[in-house]
């Protein structure tokens, strides 16, 4: 079996980074440093780390997988992750797109193999860059924004410090759903976490 794409989505720079927007990218990170290893900048317009994820049964190294960060914004993320998968001759069945979900509440997780993108921009660009919708996504609840909140506000704001705590243990649990998926399968990996 050749490698996995695991996409963590969110705009580029420092001015975004701790935005609900950019949950995907902490996700990475988060995987990034169970792996002890750094990202470096792709030509496809992406910091990609390429490596090990987790470990199999036995101890070996788990399987080879591509963490990227799009260094597009989030709305044209598909450019990157459609060249990248090219690049590394991913099907879209072993794509997996980390990305946040208002319509789950706050540190919800959910896993599923296509469907439909639910006004993310982000999904839009991806599904129209692979040709297909038939990828999987890691949802990860950010809850819907109170009040009469803007939706497209809400997600550029930072995590509040009340959120922050929360955030660190779905960042960690997030990352283990991630590992489950590339080890065990989609099935398997989806049986734990919607049950737990």
């Amino acid at each position: 079996m050749g490698p996995w794409l695991v996409v963590g989505l969110g705009n580029p720079g420092p001015q975004y980074a701790g935005n609900r927007h950019n949950v995907g990218q902490m996700v990475l990170d988060v995987l990034a440093g169970r792996m002890n290893g750094s990202f470096t900048t792709h030509k496809a317009r992406a910091q990609v780390l390429d490596g090990r994820v987790g470990f199999a049964p036995g101890g070996a190294p788990g399987p080879r997988a591509i963490l990227a960060k799009p260094a597009s914004y989030m709305n044209v993320s598909g450019g990157p992750v459609g060249a990248l998968a090219k690049f590394y001759d991913v099907p879209a069945e072993r794509v997996l797109v980390v990305h946040d979900e208002l319509d789950l509440p706050a540190d919800t997780l959910r896993l599923k193999l296509g469907g439909g993108e639910g006004g993310h921009n982000g999904l839009r660009s991806i599904s129209s860059a692979l040709g297909t919708k038939n990828y999987l996504r890691l949802r990860v609840g950010i809850g819907r924004p109170p009040g009469r909140t803007d939706p497209a506000d809400y997600v550029l704001r930072d995590f509040s410090a009340v959120e922050r705590p929360g955030l660190a243990v779905t960042l960690e649990e997030a990352a283990d759903a991630v590992e489950e998926v590339l080890q065990l399968g989609l099935e398997k990996a989806q049986l734990r976490l919607h049950t737990a």
